[in-house]
């Protein structure tokens, strides 16, 4: 009998694939990663996904199912993975996707670690993707509910995390989990989903940076595109790549963040036709088949979680680096975020963009 780590949030999604998976015969070991305190939200106690209240969902379900339920401490990685990375990358002016760190070094990292400990032949998530194989190479595939699709966060996968990981629910539509789920009788059927940071829950993530480090992030020039001053900012973190609002201005015409320095405590503001830009260059670029394409490559770009992908040619340079030039320019391409490459659904790679 093949052997499972099923790993549970306390969510309706990973609550269904844990069922799925002990149903298809497997035998189910379930889990949560407790990755960080609530104190470290700046909550005594919050529903975020690594709250008390969610680990005591998770285990209620493992019980209603009948399988063994463990809570695993990975805070120390977590806090050096995923949170310093975070913090860090706004400090240095960048956009960072703490959700894409958090599958790549903890659900895909520390987790599988776990599994070989405990002799398990997959890890099984409720992440709404697909997995397929032909000629024993593994494609990382869209899960076939559009609005679901969370394949644009798992573009790091390998060959090997591909080969010995379960996707239960890509063939699923949502409201479809969810009534399953209802029939099962899980406590967390309807329960609401979380749409912010897990470990920033109020969703301001400029006061977490504040407690986190202990620092004031001072005030500097907000500056036009010809470096003339026209207002004064609350702190570079406070800004991103392609924001308008809360700029605190009232300049007459609209204005949108542009770049951000820094070094400089400059940020700089420009009109929405200056902020498109018809190319970017990704770093730490990971192909889900392995190997880089020997030559440029049409496919389609995806810049940010919740964008359609668009027309580009990939061109892999020598360095490992990824230049991608788009069919039509595109607007606010924030340094710190992912790009992500399809051929139709099939995930070809993503990296960091530069």
């Amino acid at each position: 009998m093949k052997k499972a780590l099923i790993a549970m949030s306390g969510g309706v999604d990973s609550s269904l694939a844990a069922q799925i998976t002990k149903d298809a015969g497997f035998e189910c070991i379930g889990c949560t990663m407790k990755l960080y305190d609530n104190e470290d939200a700046g909550l005594a106690k919050g529903r975020t996904c690594c709250s008390l209240d969610d680990i005591e969902d998770a285990r209620s379900v493992a019980r209603k199912i009948g399988i063994p339920y463990y809570v695993f401490n990975f805070k120390d990685d977590f806090r050096k993975k995923v949170i310093a990375k975070f913090v860090g990358s706004y400090e240095q002016g960048l956009t960072p996707n703490p959700c894409i760190d958090c599958n790549r070094f903890m659900k895909f990292d520390k987790l599988f670690e776990r599994a070989r400990i405990l002799e398990c032949d997959y890890v099984v998530t409720g992440h709404y993707a697909r997995i397929e194989e032909q000629d024993r190479v593994f494609f990382l595939k869209k899960g076939l509910d559009p609005t679901k699709d969370q394949s644009y966060v798992l573009y790091s996968m390998t060959q090997n995390q591909l080969a010995h990981t379960l996707f239960p629910l890509g063939s699923m539509e949502k409201t479809h989990v969810r009534e399953l789920a209802e029939k099962q009788g899980f406590l967390n059927a309807n329960k609401p989903e979380s749409q912010d940071i897990c470990f920033v829950p109020d969703g301001d993530y400029a006061s977490f940076l504040e407690r986190y480090t202990g620092k004031r992030y001072e005030p500097g020039p907000f500056l036009d595109t010809a470096g003339r001053m026209i207002g004064t900012h609350k702190g570079c973190i406070r800004y991103t790549v392609g924001q308008r609002r809360g700029l605190g201005l009232a300049l007459g015409k609209p204005l949108y963040v542009q770049s951000i320095d820094p070094e400089a405590n400059t940020v700089t503001l420009a009109e929405k036709h200056e902020l498109y830009s018809e190319s970017l260059t990704a770093t730490d670029f990971n192909w889900i088949s392995g190997k880089a394409p020997d030559a440029p490559i049409e496919c389609k770009a995806k810049i940010r979680y919740r964008q359609t992908e668009q027309p580009a040619i990939a061109f892999p340079q020598a360095s490992g680096d990824v230049l991608v030039r788009f069919e039509e320019a595109q607007s606010a391409i924030a340094p710190g975020q992912a790009v992500v490459l399809y051929d139709g659904d099939t995930v070809l790679g993503g990296g960091r963009i530069i």
